[in-house]
């Protein structure tokens, strides 16, 4: 059994990976912060060509290897219009929703190395100005970066170094609760990174064995629906997509819980691979749940659709508030680990 020293230290890596920006197109930086964190856990990591991260977990049987997949890529946005008052407009990266992108403070990242503060606000935000406040339709076309630098005018705005196609990147208010839950933007897919890592440190600790050659990759543009489309090292036959567990209206996974997705909306996953997760959930005595996800797709999906012949599947930390100010907990942390050391070493001896 993992114990919850192992969830605080998963929390603590996505903590440390949430504090650095990285938005689909943008995640040089936070992969580097990563292969460098498995590196001194004892793993070899190698940067992909496509900027991904590539760990070998170790394990004896290469020929029947798995693939564990996760993301550290994020929702974000990038400068598409400098506006002739001297504000930004935006064009999203990924399903960042410009609902709740309103009032968020960003970072514009220049070509040059500086990096602006900004304000993503409603254009004419003031509401004892602006009648048509409450009625007017949010979207990137209404939605602008006011900088918190002196600038009135496109060449105000380049003067600073900003120019169209620099990233936008919202703060993600990481806390953790008195009572557990964590809460942050980003826990997609940052927190499966932390729990991987997490993962790793009790391999090491343990000199823990895998019965099946193991490795993680960090994929890098998942919100853009290809990031584990390539980079799947030989003898792999199964992969299992390690992302955020949805929570919400009709589904019936909590914070507190893994979730196994048994199908969402690019069809079902592995039936023998879910079965077998479901057993390894209750060999470990984790509180899990079996879902239908309406509106998801995973890593692994690309996996299939590049080619790859291998079974499938999807677990990951129950997190409400999907691509919005997310939550989840860390018992729910503490679940997923136990369920994926159940799954890949289910002789594991139990640690005190």
């Amino acid at each position: 059994m993992i114990t919850m020293t192992y969830a605080d230290h998963a929390w603590d890596y996505t903590a440390a990976l949430l504090g650095i920006d990285s938005p689909t197109g943008f995640t040089h930086t936070a992969a580097q912060w990563t292969k460098e964190a498995f590196e001194a856990l004892g793993f070899p990591a190698t940067i992909t060509t496509k900027g991904g991260v590539l760990v070998d977990l170790g394990g004896e049987d290469a020929q029947n290897a798995t693939l564990l997949e996760a993301h550290l890529d994020t929702l974000g946005a990038m400068v598409a219009t400098i506006k002739g008052n001297g504000r930004l407009k935006l064009t999203p990266l990924g399903g960042m929703n410009a609902n709740n992108a309103e009032a968020e403070n960003v970072k514009i990242y220049t070509r040059s190395g500086k990096i602006i503060d900004g304000t993503a606000q409603l254009a004419n935000a003031s509401i004892h100005v602006n009648g048509s406040y409450n009625d007017t339709k949010r979207g990137f076309d209404t939605l602008e970066v006011v900088l918190d630098e002196e600038a009135s005018s496109p060449d105000d705005v380049r003067k600073l170094g900003i120019e169209v196609g620099d990233m936008v990147c919202f703060d993600p208010r990481t806390r953790r609760t008195a009572s557990g839950y964590l809460k942050s933007r980003f826990l997609d897919d940052k927190l499966s990174v932390g729990i991987l890592l997490g993962l790793a440190k009790y391999l090491c600790d343990q000199k823990v064995v895998l019965p099946r050659r193991t490795y993680a990759h960090i994929t890098v543009y998942e919100e853009v629906g290809h990031g584990g489309s390539a980079s799947v090292p030989a003898g792999v036959t199964e992969a299992i997509s390690v992302d955020m567990g949805c929570v919400g209206e009709g589904l019936s996974c909590t914070e507190r819980q893994v979730s196994i997705c048994a199908k969402d909306s690019g069809g079902p996953y592995s039936y023998e691979v879910v079965g077998r997760l479901i057993e390894a959930a209750k060999r470990a005595e984790a509180d899990y749940a079996v879902d239908v996800y309406p509106h998801y797709g995973s890593d692994v999906e690309a996996t299939l659709r590049a080619g790859h012949d291998l079974r499938h599947g999807l677990i990951g930390a129950g997190v409400y508030a999907s691509h919005g100010y997310e939550r989840s907990h860390i018992q729910g942390v503490h679940n997923t680990l136990k369920l994926l050391l159940s799954y890949l070493a289910p002789t594991t001896t139990p640690q005190a």
